[in-house]
């Protein structure tokens, strides 16, 4: 192969030499740039299927190849903290440092030194979705299997497989608590709610109008990847997805997607599903946070959302227009009244109770009301300020293509509560943190706030409790 390159022309040599680096990403080598760039059309629905089946294997290798370069993607369970329903936290940074690079060293140095050595960690990057051109609503396997069980729809996408391992991700199904029935604790029993047993659940808890806006709520409508034209990725025709095949039991199963209003395709963030838990507390909602209510929100997602902003496709495939009066109303009303998970070691202010917590828990607290300065955003009872905030990580980096995401500027990122914070993993709101420590980490570094490793653990011990 040696003498062969040797005796190109230099011209032949320089389009070699570009062709190879043209199938080298930040995830290793992968297929053909052109293998895997989506044709502008298709002859049939059946050619669209198959074009998208034959490369299903070599996404996924893609995507997996990213996340192992980027993560430790060991499983390391916890000991003494867990989810709700009982599914170990997995502890420790998982973000990889590039060589020769030490995290005290990197402490150390300033936004503008990072950003020129190229030495920010790629797991702290913008993370792209398993197929960035092509995007749209991707469900982990455990929602995939519940809901082909319970209800006969399959959500599992020819074209795509979920990326990131399940150790990572929120129990399924997650605990339902009400704040109106407290008393209760987990209204859902273990079962994941669906339009096959809400009212055999709820019946007795609910009152008629909360009942009708659960029924809505896992009432299934055209989207733009699930639904009875030509150009779905399942492979029947679909009724479509609810609202709780991503917020599964009124929080978060994980599921990934695109934001629907930036522009062109590669500068849109992928965005992890952010739990319910809570609503009746915030004041922003949507990608871009400037929907002020519940019932907005409710409204905007199935007119634009489902169809990533495009008004013109969500007629064609069936978009399910609410009325406000009969159908958001009982909905936005049922959404209000999710609860957070109950955090026995917190106070009626929502800080710890001195006589329940450790030693590093109370350190942990002492941190992020002081030199951590997490309260700045993340204020107590709730944890949020209900604001958005620019963190500006594009000081640290420079920007660069990622499998079709041009990872540049986050922008303002809302301030999502941290009561249940330990329910809800990955973070950040394209889940490319995998822990409370990366978490932790993470802040640590782009805040400049200096926290030795032990007061980063005490920190995360702090954050378990919420």
């Amino acid at each position: 192969m040696m003498a062969g390159l040797a005796a190109m022309p230099q011209k032949s040599k320089l389009l070699l030499c570009a062709l190879l680096l043209s199938g080298v990403c930040s995830g290793g080598v992968k297929a053909a740039a052109d293998d895997l760039k989506t044709p502008a059309s298709f002859g049939s629905f059946q050619d669209m299927k198959k074009w998208f089946s034959d490369r299903r294997d070599a996404f996924a290798k893609r995507a997996q190849a990213l996340l192992n370069e980027r993560y430790d993607l060991s499983d390391r369970p916890s000991n003494d903290a867990f989810m709700s329903r009982g599914k170990p936290v997995q502890e420790g940074v998982r973000a990889r440092l590039p060589s020769g690079i030490t995290w005290q060293a990197l402490q150390e140095m300033s936004p503008e030194a990072i950003r020129e050595k190229g030495v920010f960690p790629a797991g702290y990057m913008p993370l792209p979705h398993p197929n960035h051109p092509e995007g749209g609503m991707l469900f982990p396997p455990a929602e995939i299997a519940a809901i082909k069980r319970q209800d006969g729809r399959d959500l599992e996408r020819f074209d795509l497989d979920f990326d990131i391992p399940d150790r990572f991700e929120p129990e399924f199904p997650p605990a339902m608590y009400l704040t109106t029935r407290t008393d209760l604790g987990d209204v859902s029993k273990g079962k994941l709610v669906t339009l096959d047993n809400y009212y055999e659940l709820m019946k007795d808890i609910l009152n008629p109008k909360q009942l009708d806006g659960l029924r809505m709520l896992v009432t299934p409508f055209p989207q733009q990847q699930f639904n009875a034209t030509d150009d779905r990725r399942v492979a029947r025709p679909s009724l479509g997805v609810s609202c709780f095949d991503c917020h599964a039991n009124g929080s978060t199963n994980g599921a990934a997607h695109l934001v629907g209003d930036i522009r062109p395709q590669e500068f849109r963030h992928r965005i992890e599903t952010p739990s319910l838990r809570g609503v009746n507390i915030q004041r922003l909602f949507g990608s871009q946070r400037a929907l002020k209510t519940i019932e907005d929100f409710t409204e905007f997602e199935q007119r634009a959302a489902y169809f990533d902003g495009d008004t013109l496709l969500a007629a064609k495939k069936g978009v399910n227009v609410l009325d406000r009066a009969a159908q958001v109303h009982p909905m936005a009303e049922f959404m209000e009244i999710l609860g957070f998970p109950p955090a026995p070691k917190l106070g009626v202010d929502g800080k710890l109770d001195p006589k329940q917590a450790s030693g590093p828990e109370t350190r942990g607290q002492a941190l992020f009301f002081g030199k951590a300065n997490c309260v700045s955003c993340h204020a107590p009872p709730y944890y949020t300020d209900n604001s958005m905030h620019d963190l500006k990580t594009e000081r640290f980096y420079k920007p660069r293509m990622i499998n079709g995401m041009m990872a540049s500027a986050d922008g303002p990122i809302k301030t999502f509560p941290l009561r249940g914070i330990k329910d809800t993993p990955p973070y950040l709101h394209d889940g490319r943190l995998l822990t409370l420590a990366d978490t932790a980490r993470f802040f640590n570094i782009v805040l400049e706030t200096k926290l030795t490793e032990q007061e980063e653990a005490d920190l995360v011990a702090f954050l378990k409790t919420l």
